[in-house]
């Protein structure tokens, strides 16, 4: 029995919206938080992604990060390692940033950075994927093969919740009503003027769905010709309880039409379906019969009923398209079912990596980035100086692929 046992890493999956947190070797976060919170210095009520100087991105990163490690987590940041998820389009101001916060602040021991793609890629065992990451304030496409991304596919387009929630906000607005205890129903613009990011996103997920492509066509083609007759029949009305004991009236053309905002293709004809074509046709001719059979689908807003269906019917509907039917000659598509829910499959990606024994290997020290004050990509993670003490000199650096599939092979493959 060893003398000293190294304790579980620290997993942080932070998202514009919700960040996930917990230890690694474990089958989900401890917690799921928001990532809006209220300073301490000025009391404002801040969201990690909006910032206006580096100074107060800082100050905001002190803060939550000590919510984080001493409400949820309860341990002491300088006895445990850390893995954070981190999407290819993060900015290099934030991460170097949370870096600084981590090292000089908390004073952790290494940091990994990882590609949350990839991560979701680890939980199925699988070593070449499509990945759609589908979040708060964007869709992003990711295609990777024997375990390395290929950058030059990356897809992305400014739709997620946030997209689906000013659409709600816009419809409740203009058609909702809202009627009090024995009084007669009003419209909510002449209650409301705006209406809480909060009560949006709860309204959106206990009333809303996305709906089949028949009826989805049926709708675009009734609001082409203005002609309210040709809109199929609409699912029943539902009432929410609102503040004030005030009923807030939502009918059913607003619970099936909010999320149509991630299929509906804008000006240059670009909508979550288009953007997983476009990253395979980015690939070689070779690997895009793969990628299209092993889609891998992450993010809180694939999490709405009906997603994957609509999602699949609509890359078949795309392939007749005259763009896409000359040169793809797709015939089959195939989502995976992650082994955790949508929205923390990243997370669970970083927990396996951080239970393996190459964490020490591809970690950036303590030591390492006040050397160079820098965080370096992690496509050219090898640049950096590696954490040599706590392995042994002989100890072969393995190939991760390699390290998944002997970790999951007692899994089988993934049914598709």
């Amino acid at each position: 029995m060893p003398l000293f046992e190294e304790k579980a890493a620290v997993v942080l999956d932070i998202g514009a919206a919700y960040t996930k947190i917990g230890y690694a070797s474990e089958t989900g976060p401890r917690a799921i938080i928001r990532s809006t919170f209220k300073q301490s210095k000025t009391g404002k009520l801040l969201n990690l992604s909006n910032y206006s100087t580096l100074e107060e991105l800082y100050d905001t990163l002190v803060d939550y990060l000590h919510v984080i490690y001493f409400r949820h987590l309860l341990v002491n940041p300088r006895d445990r390692r850390v893995v954070i998820c981190e999407s290819v389009l993060c900015p290099s101001q934030f991460r170097e940033t949370l870096a600084k916060v981590m090292f000089k602040h908390y004073e952790v021991p290494s940091i990994l950075f990882a590609p949350s793609h990839l991560l979701a890629v680890f939980t199925l065992g699988i070593n070449s994927g499509l990945v759609l990451d589908c979040g708060y304030t964007e869709s992003l496409v990711l295609p990777v093969y024997e375990d390395y991304p290929i950058l030059k596919g990356v897809q992305s387009l400014p739709l997620g919740a946030k997209a689906i929630h000013n659409n709600l906000e816009a419809q409740i607005l203009e058609h909702g009503t809202v009627k009090g205890v024995g009084d007669e129903e009003k419209p909510v613009r002449s209650v409301l003027g705006t209406i809480p990011e909060e009560t949006l996103e709860d309204i959106k997920v206990r009333t809303c769905f996305v709906t089949n492509i028949e009826r989805a066509t049926q709708i675009q083609q009734s609001r082409l010709a203005g002609d309210e007759s040709k809109w199929p029949t609409p699912p029943p009305a539902v009432e929410y309880p609102i503040d004030g004991g005030r009923i807030l009236c939502i009918n059913g053309k607003i619970r099936e039409t909010a999320c149509e905002a991630l299929f509906e293709q804008d000006n240059e004809e670009k909508s979550v379906a288009t953007l997983i074509l476009d990253s395979i046709l980015k690939c070689p001719i070779d690997m895009r019969k793969l990628m299209a059979e092993n889609i891998v689908v992450m993010g809180g807003t694939s999490m709405l009923q009906g997603f994957q269906h609509r999602l699949l019917a609509e890359l078949k509907m795309l392939l007749e398209q005259p763009r896409y039917k000359e040169e793809l000659s797709l015939t089959i598509f195939q989502i995976h079912q992650s082994p955790s829910q949508p929205n923390f499959t990243a997370w669970l990606g970083g927990a396996i990596f951080g239970a393996l024994e190459i964490l020490s290997f591809r970690s950036l020290t303590k030591e390492a980035f006040l050397q160079t004050g820098k965080v370096p990509d992690w496509c050219t993670m090898e640049e950096i100086p590696l954490d040599i003490d706590v392995a042994k000199k002989d100890t072969p650096l393995r190939n991760i692929s390699a390290v998944t599939k002997a970790l999951l092979s007692a899994k089988g493959s993934p049914e598709k």
